[in-house]
């Protein structure tokens, strides 16, 4: 049996926070600041029960973090998690500019 290492279990629940696109959005409103939950449930045509689901998703991957202030849920974007994401997609970038290159490179010496 696989063993993963803790790292790998972070980036699994980064990349499936970030699969849902109501998760995507909460985020990109989140960037402009803390927002309560209703105020993050507004414009999606979901119950607020479904935003609070997820959030939790959210939250188990470590990017928005939940205050309570009185009866009000405050959310906040901790995008620190996003670097481990960034950082392994960023080594396929250079992986697919090098291959996109070189085969620029095979077609201009083909039509030559």
């Amino acid at each position: 049996m696989v063993e993963q290492v803790p790292e790998d279990d972070e980036l699994d629940e980064v990349f499936r926070a970030l699969a849902h696109p109501i998760r995507r959005a909460i985020l990109e409103q989140l960037a402009s600041g803390p927002k309560s939950v209703s105020e993050l449930a507004e414009p999606h045509d979901v119950s607020l029960a479904a935003v609070s689901k997820h959030l939790h998703v959210l939250v188990d991957a470590g990017l928005v973090e939940i205050e309570k202030d009185g009866r009000v849920r405050r959310c906040h974007l901790d995008a620190v998690p996003l670097s481990a994401a960034f950082g392994w997609l960023t080594q396929y970038r250079v992986f697919w500019e090098d291959r996109l290159a070189a085969l620029a490179k095979l077609l201009e010496t083909e039509d030559q």
